[in-house]
C-alpha cells in the first residue's frame, strides 16, 4: 500500500516536471520564433529604443532623426555654418545597415538579450532635393558677397629696410561647387559635420613659395649684393646696397636697372672726384699761396664707361673692388694730385722752378708771352704733353729752330731760346715777350728736358689780374681767358 502511494507521488512529480519543461520549451520556442522577426527587448540603434520592433518599425523609428537633421559646416577658420535637413527636403533611405545588424542577432540567444543591452550605431543615409540643397548651400552666410574677402597674392614690396616678401592672404572666397559636393556627400551619409580645407577656397595666384616670387627676390638680392668699393686714394667711396636699391625698377616679376639714376650717380661721382680745371690753392716757391684754376690737368671720370661698368658689375651679382673708370688721370693719385714733382711758372716774377720728389732740380728766369701783343702765356694747371728734340716752332709769321720743346698748353711749351742771348726775366715779356711759349736758357731747357716725364704737372700763374684773349689761351683752357666776343657784347 505504501509502495503504491510512493509510486503515485513519483508519477505526479515527474508529470509536473515534464509539464513545466514542456511549457518552458513552448515558451522558449515561441520567443525564439518571435525574435526571429523582432529585435531583442534591450536593443538600441543610434540611441533609439527598438526592442520588440520588427525591421520595418525599427527603420522607421531610426529614420525619424532625419526630421531634426543638422549638418554643421566648419570653415578653415573654425567658424560654423549650418545646413538643416528640413530645408533641403531630407528623407531617410535605409542602406541595409539596420538589416545587417538584425541579421547578426541570433534568436536562440534571446534569453541573454533580457539581461544585457545590445547597441549599434548605423549611418543615417538620406536623400535630398537637388534644387533645395543647392539653394541652401548658396544661401550660407559665407557665400554672401559682403562676407567674401578675395585672396591676395604674395608680392615683393620695398620697406624701410629693403625689399621683402609680403605673404599671400588666403581670403574667404569659397568655391561653391566644391562645398556643394562635400555637403551632398555628407548629407547622403548622414554625417553630422564636415570641415572645409584649402582645396575648397579660391587660392591666391602666387604664394611666398611661388617660383616667380622667389626668383624675383633672388634677382633683387643679387643686384644688392653686388656692392662696388672704389679704390680712390685718400677717399672712401662705396656703392652699397642702399644706393643700389635706388637703381632698381621692380615691375611685376621683372627687375631692371634705372639708367637715368645710374647716370645721375655717375655724374655725382664725377662732380666729386673730377679735378680737371679745378681751382686749386697752391703753395708757391716764394712762400705764399695763390688760387689758380683752368688748364687741363687732373682727374676726369669717364662717365659713359663708368655707367656701363656699374651695370655690368651689378648684373654679375658679386661684390667688386676697383678703380673708377677714368678718361684722364693726373700725374699722382690722392687729394693732392699735383704732388711734389712739378714745374712752377710765376709769370709776374718771370721765374720758373722745377721740382722732383720735393727737391729743386733747377730754377731760372724766363721770358713768357708778350702781353702787349695779346700773346700772354696761358695760366692754369697743365701737364707736359710730349717731348720733342730737336723741334721747329711754326706760327703765322715765324719759324724757329729749338733743341728742346716740351709743350703743356695747346701749342705753348717750354723750350730753349738762343736768340735771347742770355737775356731773361724782368719786364721783357711785357713788350718783347714770346708768342706764348716759355723761353728758357739753353742749359735750363737741357736739364729739364733730360729729367722731366710726360704728364708732369705745370702750374703757371699771374700775380696780377690779366685778361687773356688769344685763341691759344681759349683752347688751352687758360684761367684768365676772356672771350672777346662776350666782352664786346657786355661793353
Amino acid at each position: 500500500m505504501r509502495k503504491r502511494k510512493r509510486r503515485r507521488r513519483q508519477r505526479i512529480i515527474i508529470g509536473t516536471i515534464s509539464g513545466v519543461i514542456l511549457v518552458l520549451t513552448a515558451v522558449y520556442l515561441a520567443m525564439t520564433f518571435y525574435f526571429s522577426n523582432h529585435f531583442f527587448f534591450r536593443t538600441k540603434i543610434n540611441g533609439w529604443k527598438v526592442g520588440g520592433m520588427d525591421l520595418a518599425e525599427a527603420e522607421q523609428k531610426v529614420g525619424r532623426s532625419v526630421e531634426d537633421y543638422l549638418l554643421t559646416v566648419y570653415d578653415r577658420d573654425g567658424e560654423k555654418h549650418h545646413i538643416y535637413g528640413k530645408d533641403i527636403g531630407c528623407s531617410y533611405v535605409p542602406d541595409g545597415s539596420i538589416h545587417d545588424f538584425f541579421e547578426r542577432q541570433n534568436p536562440y540567444q534571446w534569453v541573454f538579450g533580457i539581461f544585457q543591452q545590445n547597441k549599434e550605431e548605423v549611418p543615417i543615409t538620406m536623400k535630398y532635393e537637388e534644387d533645395l540643397i543647392a539653394d541652401a548651400v548658396a544661401g550660407m552666410d559665407c557665400f554672401q558677397e559682403e562676407n567674401i574677402t578675395e585672396p591676395e597674392s604674395a608680392r615683393v614690396e620695398l620697406g624701410d629696410d629693403g625689399y621683402y616678401i609680403e605673404p599671400e592672404k588666403p581670403g574667404t572666397h569659397m568655391i561653391l561647387e566644391n562645398v556643394l559636393a562635400k555637403v551632398k556627400e555628407a548629407v547622403s551619409a548622414g554625417e553630422p559635420s564636415i570641415e572645409l580645407t584649402d582645396e575648397d577656397y579660391v587660392s591666391p595666384e602666387y604664394t611666398s613659395e611661388s617660383d616667380e616670387i622667389k626668383g624675383l627676390m633672388e634677382r633683387i638680392n643679387s643686384y644688392e649684393n653686388a656692392e662696388i668699393t672704389y679704390e680712390i686714394k685718400d677717399y672712401e667711396e662705396k656703392l652699397d646696397k642702399e644706393k643700389i636699391r635706388d637703381f632698381l625698377q621692380v615691375e611685376g616679376f621683372s627687375v631692371t636697372l634705372d639708367e637715368e639714376k645710374i647716370t645721375a650717380y655717375v655724374q655725382a661721382l664725377a662732380s666729386k672726384y673730377n679735378t680737371y680745371a679745378d681751382v686749386r690753392t697752391f703753395q708757391t716757391s716764394s712762400g705764399d699761396k695763390v688760387e689758380i684754376g683752368g688748364g687741363d690737368y687732373g682727374w676726369i671720370v669717364n662717365k659713359e664707361k663708368e655707367a656701363e661698368q656699374i651695370k655690368a658689375d651689378l648684373d654679375a651679382g658679386k661684390p667688386v673692388s676697383r678703380e673708377l673708370c677714368y678718361a684722364q688721370r693726373p700725374f699722382v693719385e690722392g687729394k693732392d694730385d699735383i704732388g711734389n714733382t712739378y714745374v712752377e711758372i710765376d709769370y709776374t716774377k718771370q721765374h720758373l722752378w722745377y721740382y722732383e720728389n720735393g727737391e729743386l732740380v733747377v730754377e731760372s728766369d724766363v721770358v713768357t708771352g708778350n702781353i702787349s701783343r695779346n700773346n700772354g702765356s696761358p695760366d692754369g694747371v697743365f701737364k707736359i704733353v710730349y717731348k720733342d728734340s730737336p723741334a721747329v716752332l711754326k706760327g703765322e709769321d715765324y719759324e724757329s729752330d729749338v733743341t728742346y720743346f716740351m709743350p703743356f698748353a695747346y701749342n705753348v711749351g717750354l723750350h730753349d731760346a738762343s736768340w735771347r742771348n742770355g737775356q731773361f726775366g724782368g719786364d721783357i715779356y711785357k713788350t718783347s715777350g714770346s708768342h706764348g711759349c716759355i723761353n728758357l736758357p739753353f742749359e735750363v731747357a737741357d736739364k729739364i728736358y733730360k729729367s722731366i716725364k710726360v704728364g708732369t704737372p705745370v702750374i703757371a700763374f699771374y700775380r696780377e689780374k690779366v685778361e687773356l684773349t688769344a685763341e691759344n689761351a681759349k683752347i688751352s683752357n687758360a684761367y684768365s681767358y676772356v672771350d672777346p666776343d662776350k666782352q664786346d657784347a657786355e661793353g
